[in-house]
């Protein structure tokens, strides 16, 4: 199967190897052209333009960095809609709002393409292993036809049904795994403050009925102060405040997601928005250090 791959960052160069490690022909493209050299390595073919990418491949995969980006790249000059046309299928795996999902889909539509939302629960090591979780909606042809590649990028694929229901879930776990976030961080400054070793805090989690992955990964590198960006922290932001739109719009009221919301703008002003989303256990020690004095 030849596939398209706009958008190389932390995830898109991830995925777009993945396919080229199991036999898949890979077209890439990317608004810094110098990103592309290691797939050319590996055996991809480099497009100078979305459109060139489109043109090519029968199918074509986005792994964008937010909205604008998404909404950027269909609709600017040499942008997807040059080429889109019948036959062609166009999958947007980047995390958008269902708002952008439906215009961008509207547009595809119009041109006679097919149109899949294809958002992932997962980060960059996933993302290398193959183990992403997959929230795909819209069109249900395209789905079946584009599932070998699915099979290859993650662990389990989900059909959500109509555009906007697969945005709407990627926010909703994300908006989860931020408040999460905040919580341990503050639980790793409660421990230490109270004379406690938080190596001991991690392997009591690990036992109870709150394990999960991510404590065990980003736990250690946290006690460390390293923060190693397997999903950038300004992502993370941006995903809560779409999230937070959402429930403006459902009128849900979530103060917690509120105030994980302000910790990562926080952390974005003191320049951590390049380093993983953990980093904002640096706003939550400072902020436990004022309080303190």
């Amino acid at each position: 199967m030849e596939v398209g791959f706009l958008g190389l960052g932390i995830m898109g160069k991830a995925m777009a190897l993945n396919l080229l490690r199991h036999g898949f022909s890979v077209t890439v493209w990317n608004r810094t052209l110098s990103k592309c050299e290691e797939l050319v390595e590996s055996g991809a073919s480099v497009e100078e333009t979305p459109a060139g990418v489109i043109k090519k491949c029968k199918y074509t995969i986005a792994m964008l960095s937010d909205p604008s980006a998404a909404l950027s790249v269909v609709f600017d000059k040499d942008g997807v809609l040059e080429q889109m046309c019948s036959g062609k299928g166009y999958i947007d795996m980047s995390t958008v709002d269902a708002q952008t999902s439906s215009k961008i889909s509207e547009a595809i539509t119009k041109t006679g393409g097919c149109f899949l939302e294809a958002p992932v629960s997962g980060s960059k090591k996933p993302a290398e292993d193959g183990q992403l979780v997959i929230l795909a909606a819209g069109e249900k042809a395209l789905y079946e036809e584009i599932i070998p590649a699915f099979d290859v990028l993650g662990k389990k694929s989900f059909f959500l049904g109509q555009v906007g229901n697969g945005a709407k879930m990627k926010l909703v776990v994300n908006m989860i795994m931020g408040s999460m976030m905040n919580a341990f961080s503050e639980g790793l400054v409660l421990a230490d403050r109270s004379g406690l070793s938080q190596q001991t805090l991690l392997d009591v989690l690990e036992l109870g009925a709150v394990a999960n992955p991510m404590f065990k990964l980003k736990g250690p590198a946290m006690m460390k102060n390293a923060y190693p960006p397997a999903f950038p922290l300004k992502h993370q932001q941006k995903d809560m405040r779409l999230a937070l739109a959402l429930g403006d719009e459902r009128a849900v009221s979530m103060p917690v997601a509120a105030a994980s919301n302000e910790a990562f703008k926080k952390a974005r002003s003191l320049g951590l928005g390049d380093q993983d989303f953990s980093a904002v256990y640096e706003v939550v020690k400072v902020a436990g250090s004022s309080e303190e004095s």
